[in-house]
């Protein structure tokens, strides 16, 4: 389309907010603002607003009024929405811009094209800062802006919320079924363990130390940074639920003999000694990668006795961590639960037949390895949820964007993967 192209500096006023005085009071009112936080794509969160000293001659300078786009200047920037006004009084700090576009220039068209900017990458190229990016007010002003008429801005806008609002309907659905699945994953642990009332007559009730041996691992100490037996050990940030992160292994020196005595074997579980309450005792069975590698004392490793089938303990270390159990056994300072091996030890722990065990080891892994995979698909999803909105922005203001319901599965073409 033939629209011209101006600076956005001659279609919209700028301003910056109020940068905040951390100085002694000048005994001025206090007055709401909004902060960076505050402000998400399309929308305005008022819920958990701050409030900042305000002289009375700075009202109009720093205050928002309905139909403000206000932007974010740093971090995700470019990030926007509408003030849609307030009868009380409302500031804005300096971590914003506010613009307010002219009689040309439709807020919600410029909204959606500094969504389209930003997801495309444009400006970030505007942007500054080698860590945390900001777009300082200059170069906002000189952000190109397509200026179509108004009427024609405006059936844009329509056509692009019509098709905004169906992928947006989409990725709530998607947002949400990550936690539905991992719902669905515990009930599964439940159903195949179930709490101690329920254990059939057949099963045996035993603790984790009746079940297996329980160690934990070396500790660590700065003297043993280095030395002339650096080798590998496993860490709690290297434990996750049913997997072994090893991207980030770790060394220390280890003297002679100790080694050996905290060395893994295939078939040992490790389960996280501190943690946040919800992930205490995260277990993971040690399946042999990396080689050669011991754990330290952020970790517990559990032996399965010859009763037990160690893929079955998982399951049950699991079941634990997922119900709670370990979080009712622990320590809490601050942030952090602490699981001890003797309070670890009194946990129950059920004992079916062995052939019983792998049983439901395989139905286990046959369910839990499909809401793995159902998992899998919704992160696939909700990249191409992405991928379409950006597709649907870069059709709106290439002019190319129609009312077809169609239109969303042939824009995904205007973006690459």
């Amino acid at each position: 389309m033939n629209w011209p192209v101006v600076p956005l500096g001659e279609v919209a006023e700028t301003a910056l907010g109020k940068m905040l005085d951390k100085g002694k009071s000048r005994g001025n009112e206090h007055v709401p603002y909004l902060r960076n936080i505050n402000v998400q794509w399309g929308r305005i969160d008022t819920h958990d607003l701050l409030t900042m000293e305000l002289a009375e001659d700075e009202r109009e300078r720093f205050g928002v009024r309905s139909g403000d786009l206000l932007v974010c200047e740093g971090g995700d920037v470019g990030r926007c929405a509408i003030w849609q006004g307030r009868s009380a009084y409302l500031a804005y700090q300096k971590a914003l811009h506010r613009i307010r576009p002219s009689a040309v220039l439709d807020a919600r068209f410029l909204r959606y094209l500094l969504e389209h900017q930003a997801k495309s990458g444009a400006l970030a190229k505007l942007s500054t800062g080698s860590t945390i990016a900001h777009l300082p007010q200059q170069k906002l002003r000189r952000i190109p802006v397509p200026l179509p008429p108004l009427a024609e801005q405006h059936r844009i806008v329509e056509i692009l919320e019509d098709h905004l609002s169906r992928l947006d309907a989409g990725q709530k659905e998607l947002t949400a079924a990550p936690r539905r699945i991992e719902a669905m994953k515990s009930a599964i642990l439940r159903e195949l363990i179930p709490d101690p009332v329920a254990y059939p007559e057949h099963w045996t009730e035993l603790t984790v130390g009746d079940a297996g041996t329980i160690e934990l691992g070396r500790q660590r100490h700065p003297d043993w940074h280095a030395g002339p037996n650096m080798r590998p050990y496993l860490r709690v940030a290297n434990v996750f639920e049913d997997r072994i992160d090893i991207a980030d292994v770790m060394e220390m020196h280890w003297p002679a003999d100790t080694f050996d005595r905290f060395k893994l074997s295939p078939g040992e579980v490790l389960l996280n000694e501190g943690q946040s309450p919800e992930f205490l005792g995260r277990p993971a069975m040690y399946r042999g990668v990396p080689t050669d590698v011991a754990f330290t004392n952020s970790l517990i490793r559990f032996k399965a006795s010859n009763e037990v089938d160690p893929e079955f303990a998982l399951l049950v270390f699991r079941r634990h961590m997922r119900a709670g159990r370990f979080k009712r056994e622990s320590r809490i300072t601050t942030n952090l639960a602490h699981l001890s091996a003797r309070r670890l030890k009194e946990i129950e722990f059920p004992l079916p037949p062995l052939d019983e065990q792998r049983q439901i080891v395989a139905t286990a892994r046959d369910r839990l390895d499909a809401a793995d995979r159902l998992k899998s698909g919704v992160v696939t999803a909700l990249a191409q949820e992405l991928r379409l909105r950006k597709a649907v922005l870069a059709a709106a203001f290439s002019g190319t964007l129609t009312k077809s319901p169609n239109e969303l599965r042939h824009t995904e073409e205007l973006v690459p993967a």
